[in-house]
């Protein structure tokens, strides 16, 4: 991944800002490829495919729409193909789980370990990840008081996008 097709990523959301989308794909492919190869993990054609296709747009996407993708590559369109991909992505943090809307998003940080923030448009469902800071705020002060240690976070935050709030209302 090159800093200057991702740069977006640390000055804030990915999915609202402008940026080169192509460099931005063949980034995290190349990114994905390299740490599979070092980590000696099996990064398949199709979970290859799977990830390609949660690159393509910066919205979450259902199992299904993905199915429709693999299925127009040429590998088939059986549910459990796709559910394993997207299991090994997520597991790996390739891929984030957007409970809100059961689905799926490539991570814009899978270099490292974070606590992803997702925004989500509620009117045409672009979903934007940027981090939070796990370590600090209420959630972590409530964690703390009671002797519980959070291992993972996730927070899902619904609004509107700045394109779509840019739009003049019908």
């Amino acid at each position: 991944m090159t800093s200057d097709s991702r740069k977006n990523t640390d000055a804030g959301p990915l999915g609202f800002a402008s940026h080169d989308h192509g460099a931005c794909v063949t980034d995290a492919l190349h990114a994905a490829d390299t740490r599979c190869a070092d980590e000696g993990l099996r990064f398949t054609p199709v979970r290859r495919k799977v990830l390609e296709i949660l690159l393509q747009e910066h919205r979450a996407l259902g199992a299904y729409a993905i199915l429709d993708g693999l299925r127009d590559s040429g590998f088939g369109s059986q549910p459990p193909v796709a559910y394993r991909a997207l299991d090994f992505l997520v597991q790996h943090g390739f891929a984030h789980k957007i409970e809100r809307l059961n689905a799926f998003i490539a991570c814009t940080q899978p270099s490292h370990t974070h606590a992803p923030v997702f925004m989500i448009c509620r009117l045409c469902d672009t979903v934007a990840e940027t981090q939070s800071a796990p370590g600090r705020g209420a959630l972590s002060d409530a964690a703390r008081a009671t002797g519980f240690q959070i291992e993972r976070t996730v927070v899902e935050a619904e609004g509107v996008c700045p394109s779509c709030a840019d739009k003049p209302a019908p």
